[in-house]
């Protein structure tokens, strides 16, 4: 966060408010309804009841529309997207059982569950993934 303010004041920008820290497993959200989110390098880290608490607090706190943008590595019905993706879930788990790559089927019902449907999902370098997700209601 002291990197990210530094950055910040040193844009001089206006149209951009200060970083908030959000604990996303402290429900409800300390913020407003909000037109969109943008989580990177996350959901493989957290352990499964924190992704679970993620997208309960994006239900809540998207407009009707609004858009959460999740990047990262994924696999598609219980098969990685390559074998990099492999071995990095493997020293995920080595190094914590609760962590590791999300499966984009089980998001996709936890994120139903929530309001929220999946409207994109574009390959970025490196195996990587952005799923866009759209808040229903």
């Amino acid at each position: 966060m002291p990197g990210l303010r530094m950055w910040l004041e040193e844009a001089l920008l206006t149209n951009v408010r200060d970083p908030l820290v959000l604990d996303v497993s402290q429900l409800p959200w300390p913020i407003e309804e909000k037109d969109a989110a943008y989580s990177a390098n996350t959901a493989h880290i957290m352990h499964w009841p924190q992704v679970v608490t993620m997208f309960k607090g994006l239900g809540t706190v998207l407009k009707s529309g609004g858009l959460f943008c999740l990047y990262g590595p994924f696999s598609y019905g219980g098969e990685h997207t390559s074998a990099s993706n492999r071995e990095f879930d493997a020293s995920l788990h080595a190094r914590d059982p609760g962590m590791g790559v999300r499966d984009v089927e089980a998001l996709k019902t936890l994120a139903g569950e929530n309001g929220l449907s999946l409207v994109e999902d574009f390959a970025m370098p490196v195996n990587n993934r952005i799923l866009v997700w759209r808040r229903d209601f």
